[in-house]
């Protein structure tokens, strides 16, 4: 008879592949609960910071120079003349854009390759199961956990794009009013450092959205050099569209116990979703599973007689990642709030902020010390 798991998670993407690998290296038995491969092509792609970046170069998962941008510099735009420009003071970069297709690619083989993963098509009995399934997650809504969501006015279009100016590695962000509300436009560089391609993510109000789903390839890419301000240059539809609508959400309680007494455990968009304003959606699902893998890490030293399942772990789990969360939700929230209020004297404050912040060079060099500066990005 097989051995019971230790570990089975729910849910194949990133955020759970991760998790599979880490916990994998504690020579902990883990199942990866598997799903059929996405019909659609995956336009996404994300903007992830150096402890991302760390994470993944440490499981031989990181992108090559091609897939992985670097960002040179950012600049945002509002929507009456405000300006931010942020500038990496080294080659790193400040942030990354990640080929989303081939990151998934380089986890699924590094998965394949080790030995302690099962890959499962169903889930199966273990001392610990956790929920990667994503903002609509079977399992979460099954064990009857209270999901709070926070509905934007707003659907996000994805899609990858041409340009006849290359990106120069920037990272362009415009905030606009639009005659149904706000409009945020994000432009993310994409192939390499000489690349001309970009990573679109456009947040829109519902029916706009529905709108720019369905305009032809030519009119959509039109519009885009319109809603970009021409920086640039043409603007080439090369993608699908994928659209989705927005919201702030979390669940009330991240862990717990099913009727046998095993425990469970979410992570990622199954505990928490943000506007993409932020860029850090991913970020924020890899951070989990890395504390999570930290928390149990615990068993290899003083608290090894403690199962995976404990509440000890679990309790430290989460109490660790809703405070480190809490200001992150906050400030996104507010700043999605800020630049959705129409009135002209609000309107008025926040470019104001924007260009006092941008001239006052202090106040930048804190900012980028303590603040990542890619919160502003998609």
């Amino acid at each position: 008879m097989a051995q019971k798991l230790d570990v089975c998670i729910r849910g194949d993407g990133m955020v759970g592949r991760t998790l599979a690998l880490l916990l994998a290296r504690q020579k902990l038995r883990v199942g990866l609960v598997t799903s059929a491969p996405k019909p659609s092509q995956d336009v996404r792609a994300y903007s992830l910071n150096s402890a991302s970046r760390d994470l993944l170069s440490d499981l031989r998962c990181w992108p090559d120079a091609t897939h992985a941008t670097p960002v040179q510099h950012m600049r945002v735009w509002g929507d009456d003349g405000g300006f931010i420009h942020f500038e990496s003071p080294t080659p790193e970069g400040l942030t990354w854009i990640v080929d989303v297709p081939v990151l998934e690619t380089q986890l699924a083989e590094a998965v394949r390759y080790q030995a302690d993963i099962a890959l499962l098509n169903a889930p199966e009995p273990a001392a610990l199961t956790v929920v990667c399934e994503g903002r609509a997650s079977v399992t979460r809504a099954e064990l009857g956990v209270n999901f709070e969501v926070l509905p934007y006015q707003q659907h996000a279009v994805a899609a990858r794009v041409r340009c006849s100016t290359p990106h120069r590695q920037q990272a362009l962000q415009w905030f606009t009013q639009g005659a149904h509300g706000l409009e945020i436009l994000a432009l993310l560089p994409l192939g390499g450092a000489q690349g001309d391609t970009a990573s679109l993510v456009w947040s829109l109000p519902p029916e706009r959205a529905k709108d720019m789903r369905t305009l032809s390839p030519e009119a959509f890419g039109i519009a885009l050099e319109h809603a970009s301000n021409g920086v640039l240059g043409q603007i080439e539809l090369t993608s699908e569209r994928a659209m989705w609508p927005l919201q702030l959400a979390c669940a009330d309680h991240w862990t717990g116990n099913f009727a046998d007494g095993s425990a469970w455990a979410l992570a990622g968009d199954a505990a928490h979703n943000i506007h993409p304003l932020a860029g850090l959606g991913l970020n924020l699902g890899l951070a989990d599973v890395a504390e999570l893998a930290n928390v149990l890490k615990a068993r290899e030293t003083k608290d090894y007689w403690r199962s995976v399942g404990d509440r000890y772990f679990l309790r430290r789990y989460e109490r660790a990642r809703k405070a480190n969360m809490a200001p992150t939700w906050a400030a996104c929230d507010g700043l999605q709030r800020l630049f959705a209020h129409p009135d002209a004297s609000v309107q008025a404050l926040r470019n104001w902020g924007m260009k006092g912040f941008n001239s006052w060079g202090p106040a930048k060099a804190w900012a980028m010390q303590v603040v990542n500066p890619h919160t502003f990005f998609a």
